[in-house]
């Protein structure tokens, strides 16, 4: 009566232990020590657990050790243990009162537990086989039906810590499980690279397998080729292995298999030698095979497909393939705009170099009047860059402009959508521009094209046009002009010889007149004169200084002073007559341009080009633009007694030495630069 209200109260307690914690050891622990110690008396006892390949191992003990032998290095295997085959087969207690009249035990572990009874017990909760449940004698022993009942009701409750545990343990892992496949999904999506998508992939796959041997294998779509994509950083494989295992043809481990798995988009394990197994799972997004991750592992039993990690892995690479299979698209898509990239690039480059191939300026307007483009030959502002300009409207930058033919003739291309070609011309009018405007989608582009060169063209071929026709004009006249007024002088001088009294002046003053009269027809004639001189070897500063004291005598009785600075020039075809005769009309006018008190410059020097100039500058108020544009007209002349053919004469001298006049004109005063071509 006492042992059973002991074992009653020893329920009570496992009871109360099993419904207070859920730690399984602790639960096994006190289990074994009541059947051990206080409700059935045997000399051992051991608690087994499956450890998933079909064996059982030791989980907890009375004593630790037996005979030298640890209860938790004892792996029962059904296969060859017949007393644990029949106990998971019939589920049913077995009691053997002597081991070495029943062939069931192992006769191996009774010899060295020296075992000479035992009772196994199935540990079973709702038909399922948690585990066995094995008391050991030293000593024959026979046990009556009261103590195999409460060992079952004490390994009954052992069933119920177990299955709490695994509740527990199913559900943690369940938890674990969950948040495993979120971070991993959170990592993986934040992956930039496929590199970077592989590497936490594998990272993972070995959170959960604790393999170190892995690998990639992706299949090229167009040539079913298949390459290693990655392998595990800390993989023991070397990379031939892999490589070498891949052939399907002569691959030694794992190549049929390989393809097969990308065929057939299932997973597949394959055996090595010994506990080494390859297990191959398909990484598949959008119904296509991806790539098959290797992974080798240990086993001492075969495993199945539905292990929960083998499902778990497969997780992982569900989530693997589709960030990789974004990504790879995403590179393909990146290449791809990369490539277009660079066509565009291309073609706008050949675009840009065939616009900065035009030597005339180029510039492009939106439709908010702002710069947008300007080519390197567009004439600016001295100072002024491009980049100072672009994104800038044009009247503001330029509001001066806006008081030009430009601001008309630009609002009508981009209003009226129509091209637009004029002429505009600097404030001093020095500067030509031909310009012509286009419209276009988001509004104009203009091509600047400078025709100063052509405008002074022009006007140096309507001058030589006016010689032109004053020397045919002058070879048709002057024998009719002069030949009367020879006539007429010689008669006048004879009268002179007469006593005339009072009226002698009349005459001579008449002689004066008809010599001034040929005088303008010499020059009128000279002018009008476009063939070439008699051109001779001559030195220009020599001529100059011949000239000099002539030039001196006029600064002095106009109280005005004259500086020469000549530099070494090489010597020039001319005639000597006529440049003397240029050099005085141009210093005559520059004289005439001044006040007391101020300098006349003369000087010559040699340009980059190779011109040499006779450069003629005077200390005048300018030359107005309205009279800058007819100067060298013949007759034009700003002075009171002037007859108009000084300059005329001074152009045709220089056209005949095939030279040209250029003027600079400010308020500080006027320069005359007549430009030589050497002697080449």
């Amino acid at each position: 009566m006492a042992k059973e209200t002991t074992g009653n109260s020893k329920i009570f307690e496992i009871t109360k232990i099993i419904n207070k914690k859920l730690e399984l050891n602790e639960v096994l622990d006190y289990v074994t020590s009541a059947i051990s110690e206080e409700i059935i008396q045997c000399d051992a006892v051991g608690i087994f657990l499956p450890v998933g390949d079909g064996t059982f191992r030791g989980s907890a003990g009375k004593p630790d050790y037996m005979n030298g032998m640890s209860i938790y290095s004892l792996v029962i295997d059904p296969e060859t243990d017949l007393l644990a085959k029949e106990l998971i087969e019939t589920k049913k207690t077995i009691y053997i009162e002597d081991v070495l009249l029943d062939p069931r035990p192992d006769p191996k572990v009774c010899e060295a537990l020296q075992i000479k009874s035992l009772l196994a017990l199935p540990i079973i909760y709702k038909e399922e086989m948690l585990g066995m449940v094995q008391l050991f004698y030293f000593n024959q022993i026979q046990m009556d039906e009261s103590e195999l009942q409460s060992a079952e009701a004490y390994v009954n409750m052992a069933a119920i810590a177990i299955q709490n545990a695994k509740n527990l343990e199913q559900k943690e892992k369940v938890v674990s499980e969950k948040q495993l496949l979120l971070d991993a999904n959170r990592e993986l999506s934040a992956c930039s690279s496929i590199k970077d998508c592989l590497t936490i992939s594998f990272s993972y796959v070995r959170k959960i397998w604790g393999s170190r041997n892995a690998a990639l294998h992706i299949r090229d779509g167009s040539t079913s080729e298949i390459a290693i994509a990655k392998v595990s950083e800390n993989s023991l494989w070397p990379m031939e292995e892999w490589t070498s295992s891949m052939n399907e043809k002569t691959g030694q481990v794992f190549g049929p298999t390989l393809h097969e798995v990308f065929r057939n988009k299932e997973m597949a394990i394959i055996p090595l030698d010994g506990k080494r197994r390859v297990l191959l799972f398909p990484m598949i997004s959008r119904g296509k095979v991806l790539g098959v991750l290797t992974v080798e592992s240990f086993f001492e039993k075969t495993i199945s497909l539905n292990n929960p990690d083998i499902q778990l892995v497969q997780s992982i690479l569900d989530a693997t393939a589709i960030n990789f299979d974004n990504l790879w698209q995403m590179e393909q898509l990146e290449e791809l705009v990369d490539e277009r990239t660079k066509e565009l690039a291309n073609a706008n480059e050949r675009v840009t170099d065939v616009i900065e191939s035009i030597t005339d300026g180029f510039f492009a307007l939106n439709k908010e009047w702002k710069f947008i483009y300007i080519n390197k030959h567009q004439p600016l502002p001295k100072g002024m860059e491009s980049s100072d300009i672009l994104g800038q409207s044009i009247w503001e930058t330029f509001p001066e402009l806006a008081e030009t033919a430009m601001f008309e003739q630009f609002h009508k291309a981009m209003f009226d959508r129509v091209p637009v070609h004029f002429e505009l011309s600097s404030p001093s009018g020095v500067f030509w521009q031909e310009m012509v405007a286009y419209p276009y989608d988001e509004g104009i582009c203009c091509l600047s094209k400078n025709i100063t060169e052509k405008k002074n063209f022009e006007k140096e071929l309507k001058r030589l046009a006016n010689l032109e026709l004053i020397g045919h004009m002058a070879a048709g006249i002057s024998h009719e002009i002069r030949n009367p007024m020879t006539t007429v002088r010689g008669f006048l001088q004879l009268l002179t010889m007469e006593d005339l009294g009072e009226h002698k002046k009349y005459f001579k003053l008449m002689i004066d007149e008809l010599d001034r009269a040929n005088s303008i027809i010499t020059k009128f004639l000279a002018m009008g004169n476009i063939n070439k001189s008699d051109l001779k070897k001559s030195d220009l500063n020599a001529l100059i200084y011949d000239v000099a004291p002539l030039l001196e005598i006029d600064t002095i009785n106009q109280n005005k002073l004259i500086d020469i600075q000549t530099s070494q020039i090489p010597e020039l075809f001319l005639n000597p007559d006529e440049i003397k005769q240029l050099l005085i009309n141009l210093c005559r006018n520059g004289l005439e341009a001044m006040e007391a008190g101020k300098t006349l410059s003369i000087s010559t020097y040699m340009k980059e080009d190779g011109d040499v100039v006779l450069e003629v500058r005077d200390q005048g108020t300018g030359i107005e633009k309205e009279i800058l544009e007819k100067l060298g007209t013949p007759f034009y002349t700003t002075k009171d007694n002037g007859t108009g053919l000084g300059l005329g004469v001074s152009y045709g001298i220089a056209a005949r030495h095939n030279a040209k006049i250029e003027i600079e004109t400010s308020p500080e005063g006027t320069v005359f630069y007549t430009l030589f071509k050497p002697m080449f």
